[in-house]
């Protein structure tokens, strides 16, 4: 896998490396580069790694059309990412749920109807990409 959704799967830099290898639970990243990296000490088999690098080329979308998602965030959601760098930042919460939900990752919670709404429709924008 070198592209998903027209973004770029990249190598990770050695700076990037020893990120990675400090870690092992990030499995990818939305570079500042606009491609993608996925983490090579992370055993994730490749369905898995489809599904990180989904997320990040979600990620990335947003980024590149400053897409801020518009809803609430519950309250198991909100107990579900305590202790996160997301604890503080509810607009990157908010699209680390949007990502995630893009992607089928169950840990983005249980979606009300208006996070649904914005999957679909950032979804359907990624999707268009290919």
């Amino acid at each position: 896998m070198d592209k998903i959704f027209g973004y770029e799967i990249r190598t990770p830099f050695d700076s990037e490396l020893d990120f990675f290898k400090k870690n092992v639970d990030v499995t990818g990243m939305a570079a500042e580069d606009g491609r993608i990296i996925l983490n090579p000490f992370s055993d994730l088999d490749s369905a898995s790694q489809k599904s990180v690098a989904t997320n990040e080329a979600a990620r990335l979308l947003m980024r590149e059309n400053k897409i801020k998602p518009d809803f609430d965030v519950t309250d198991e959601q909100k107990i579900a990412f305590k202790g996160t760098a997301y604890e503080e930042n509810e607009e990157a919460l908010k699209e680390t749920i949007l990502a995630r939900a893009i992607a089928g990752d169950p840990s983005a919670g249980k979606l009300t109807a208006r996070q649904k709404e914005w999957a679909n429709l950032v979804g359907a924008q990624l999707r268009a990409r290919k």
